[in-house]
């Protein structure tokens, strides 16, 4: 059977799988093939009529309790009244509802309309938004929630010397009546990779369970799986391949494109959630080192410590007379420093600051730092047409 025209199509569970399996496999049909999504993007959704903004938020887990502290860092504290409810509030948001749901119903609910905005890992927004243009990313890096989602292999028997995506492709042993079968989560990103990456002949099942166990139950060749450390791979005699890797994640704010056009409101609290967040990102890991200086004017001070190159600061260093009552006269023969350093450049600025004449030289840590606009909402509002 010719394999040219290659697409993801739907085949029936298998009883000898060990436990419950959905199939996927790739293959070329003799004519289109009509696949229906069930809980999948709702492209035609229209945004329901309420008055409150909605904002999802994970509801368990490592990526629930990081995205709260991110929330708190940014003064942004959730209170839930009771812990087992599903609906909080953020005080400093009026208008605002907090839902704790999955990461993949978020997606799933942004799309729909019951939900205005969220907070997921990349991979969720990609694996189930399925590139809905109804999805757009508010912030696409909040720094937690790192992985990636790749292709791992066996390291022994016939993978022992496959190191790349195109060995693996070339590999004799995948035919029509025996594909390589892998073994994901990602029933729309795994055929979609493997389609667009020229593997011929593969089949896809899910499963509920760790997956790195099943190339070694012989259930599958392969796994499709997020990977962070790469340690569980490793304790499980698997191993990740040259251009195996699908995509790169993190947490990330999205929203639908017409709760922030359509819904009152929404766009103000974006812009806000959005200023928040950036500003804390932005201060993380910085430091504003302040020091006296004695000199003859605020010029000659900012030329001795523009000549140290850890003293550039965010845009340059601040220089302020500082005066004192001297012989019953005001004189300003210091003056006051004042830069923004990085934390792993920290000692090495205090040193090259004393070492041009500085003294008294103060350290502490920032909060906040806020820019006249952050370049991702002039972003935002330019794919919102506004």
């Amino acid at each position: 059977m010719s394999m040219s025209m290659l697409q993801p199509c739907l085949s029936g569970s298998t009883s000898s799988f060990p436990f419950k399996r959905t199939v996927l496999v790739c293959c070329a049909p003799s004519q289109q093939s009509h696949v229906e999504l069930v809980n999948g993007p709702v492209l035609d959704a229209r945004i329901p009529q309420r008055t409150e903004i909605r904002f999802g938020l994970p509801s368990k887990g490592r990526m629930a309790s990081d995205t709260l502290d991110l929330l708190k860092d940014c003064q942004l504290s959730v209170k839930q009244v009771n812990p087992r409810q599903y609906v909080a509030q953020i005080p400093q948001l009026a208008n605002l509802e907090v839902w704790f749901q999955r990461p993949k119903d978020i997606v799933r609910k942004l799309v729909s309309g019951d939900l205005d905005l969220g907070i997921v890992g990349f991979d969720t927004v990609s694996e189930y938004g399925q590139g809905n243009e109804d999805l757009i990313l508010v912030h696409d890096a909040l720094e937690y929630g790192d992985c990636h989602l790749s292709l791992a292999i066996p390291k022994y028997g016939i993978f022992e010397n496959i190191n790349s995506l195109k060995e693996l492709a070339q590999m004799p042993q995948w035919t029509a009546e025996k594909p390589l079968r892998v073994a994901t989560g990602f029933t729309y990103l795994g055929p979609k990779f493997m389609i667009e990456n020229g593997l011929k002949y593969v089949t896809f099942s899910t499963a509920d369970g760790a997956l790195e166990a099943a190339p070694a139950m012989g259930i599958a060749d392969a796994i499709l799986d997020l990977v962070s450390s790469g340690t569980t791979l490793k304790e499980n005699n698997l191993k990740e391949i040259k251009c195996g890797i699908v995509l790169e994640s993190q947490a990330v704010l999205v929203a639908s494109r017409k709760a922030l056009i359509q819904r009152k409101g929404t766009l103000d609290i974006t812009h806000e959630i959005l200023e928040r967040l950036e500003a804390h990102l932005r201060a993380v890991g910085q430091f504003t080192v302040t020091a006296n200086m004695r000199g003859s004017s605020a010029e000659e001070v900012a030329e001795r410590i523009l000549s140290q190159p850890s003293l550039s600061g965010l845009q340059g260093p601040t220089v302020n007379p500082v005066f004192r009552k001297r012989d019953g006269k005001v004189a300003s023969d210091y003056f006051a420093i004042v830069i923004c350093v990085p934390k792993k450049a920290l000692y090495k600025s205090v040193k090259q600051l004393r070492a041009v004449g500085g003294s008294g030289v103060l350290v502490s840590p920032l909060t906040y730092i806020f820019d006249e606009e952050t370049p991702r909402w002039h972003e935002l509002l330019r794919k919102l047409g506004l």
